[in-house]
């Protein structure tokens, strides 16, 4: 499935990923001890909270290692996608923005301004509009915008926006709107080659099984992107990883590597002298 060179580069990625989060776990010396705002909101969910037995300040600090974690793994995301396809990372902002027609601006202005109002994305209509005015009009200057994973194929350029986490409200049109500029520059830049860009995302956390994956229930879960998305733009977990490395079973490989990685990690590494965070009351904070 993988090759051993992937397998050997995922297992390095992910024992980073382990190192530096482990040195960052919160011990009970370091937790945070005055949190008074923290406190009193908190007193609303103190019957939810009872049977963790946790204290605000154990709380805070877990939660702060977590997010942590889940910026750390969002970059893993990337360097796997660059192994697994090829491809790398690319900038069009600044002095390296792109150039498209006046016509593809208004073609993208007319797109969003018709999804904005009907919510009826189509891929293959919008790709038509966006294309046959690639070479009519004065150019512009593109959004600035930048792609996660870029591969360059002899017939066709594949460009993905990898999303670790649930996109925030409204964030569904302006991602539309920056991945039409991208497609518009790109279609400019490379006139004999098909353009596809794709927002994907490694796994569906409304699946009750890691390699399981539902689009439509996963597009509702989504803010806004029913509105903005075609479902052939969006990557969800297999769909992802397969189109990346282009063998089918990817996903389920690289968790096989991960697995085996944090399994090796836990018997050499043992967390021996990094206390972990225990249950305790808060200390009330003297006045």
């Amino acid at each position: 499935m993988l090759t051993q060179d992937q397998q050997n580069r995922i297992s390095e990625i992910i024992k980073s990923i382990l190192v530096k989060r482990r040195e960052k776990f919160p011990s009970s010396t370091v937790v945070v001890r005055n949190a008074p705002f923290h406190d009193l909101v908190l007193k609303a969910f103190e019957e939810r909270l009872k049977p963790y037995e946790i204290s605000t300040g154990q709380l805070i600090a877990i939660s702060s290692w977590f997010h942590g974690l889940s910026t750390s793994l969002g970059t893993g995301y990337e360097h796997i996608a660059h192994i697994l396809s090829g491809g790398y990372k690319r900038s069009f902002t600044k002095e390296f923005t792109g150039k498209i027609s006046e016509y593809q601006e208004q073609e993208i202005n007319a797109i969003i301004s018709s999804l904005k109002k009907n919510g009826a994305p189509n891929l293959e209509l919008e790709n038509e509009k966006l294309f046959s005015a690639s070479e009519s009009g004065k150019l512009t200057e593109a959004l600035g915008f930048t792609i996660d994973v870029f591969i360059e194929q002899a017939n066709k350029i594949v460009a993905v926006e990898v999303k670790s986490v649930r996109p925030n409200s409204g964030e569904g049109r302006g991602e539309k709107q920056k991945i039409l500029h991208g497609k518009a520059v790109l279609k400019r830049a490379y006139p004999d080659k098909a353009i596809e860009f794709y927002v994907g995302f490694p796994f569906d956390p409304t699946a009750s099984q890691a390699t399981e994956y539902n689009k439509e229930r996963f597009i509702n879960h989504l803010v806004e992107f029913k509105k903005f998305f075609d479902p052939h733009e969006i990557l969800i977990g297999p769909e992802l990883w397969n189109k990346l490395s282009g063998k089918a079973g990817t996903m389920e490989a690289i968790l096989m590597t991960v697995e085996s990685t944090v399994k090796e990690f836990v018997n050499k590494s043992p967390l021996h002298g990094h206390p972990v965070v225990k249950p305790a009351t808060a200390k009330k904070s003297k006045t």
